[in-house]
């Protein structure tokens, strides 16, 4: 079980600390422009904040007795293991189909009917947790949970099953022909100053 109750306030404060949160001039995917940006690695490289956060999703679930945490690559690996650690079960790793999708691999198994809480780093478009999902009810498991990190949705993210988010998020972004940031001549930067465009 987790190992601690976490106040309602902890997962920015834990985001914080990390130094997740950024800010600057960025092109995301959807080639939009924004000026904040979630670099999620800075969490996921700092186990206290991620055993914190992890505890948060555990604290979540647990009554709703999951019998299996399934995250998908790559940061949803991280995660699952921690959620499971704290609810004492097992973790399974979902990873990407060589012909789309997501399979698992390396001798993991799902067996029938088990009780699986899923879990990711950030939820953007949703399309990993689809897939995820896709992919235990295949293997015959039955999801009752989604437990994310950071909703990027803004709390749009619509699941037939619970879904708990540490942290919501509302990033305003702008078309580039409109852009604030490009107005008022602000470079554009990158997390990494890769120049690579980040997710929306």
């Amino acid at each position: 079980m987790p190992e601690r109750s976490p106040r309602p306030d902890d997962a920015r404060r834990a985001f914080e600390s990390a130094g997740a949160f950024l800010r600057g001039h960025f092109v995301y995917t959807s080639g939009r422009h924004g000026a904040d940006y979630l670099e999620k690695f800075r969490i996921l490289e700092d186990p206290r904040v991620t055993s914190e956060l992890a505890g948060m999703i555990a604290e979540r679930f647990g009554p709703l007795r999951p019998e299996l945490v399934a995250g998908p690559t790559t940061g949803g690996i991280i995660l699952a293991y921690e959620v499971a650690r704290q609810l004492r079960v097992d973790a399974v790793y979902v990873e990407r189909g060589e012909r789309g999708g997501r399979v698992l691999r390396r001798g993991f198994e799902i067996p029938p009917g088990t009780r699986v809480l899923v879990v990711d780093d950030v939820v953007t478009t949703g399309g990993s947790l689809v897939e995820t999902r896709a992919c235990i009810a295949e293997a015959g498991g039955v999801v009752i949970g989604i437990g994310v990190l950071a909703d990027r949705t803004a709390g749009r993210t619509v699941t037939d099953v619970p879904f708990f988010a540490c942290l919501t998020l509302d990033f305003p972004s702008f078309p580039p022909e409109a852009c604030p940031l490009c107005a008022a001549g602000i470079p554009l930067a990158s997390p990494r100053g890769s120049g690579k465009k980040v997710p929306a």
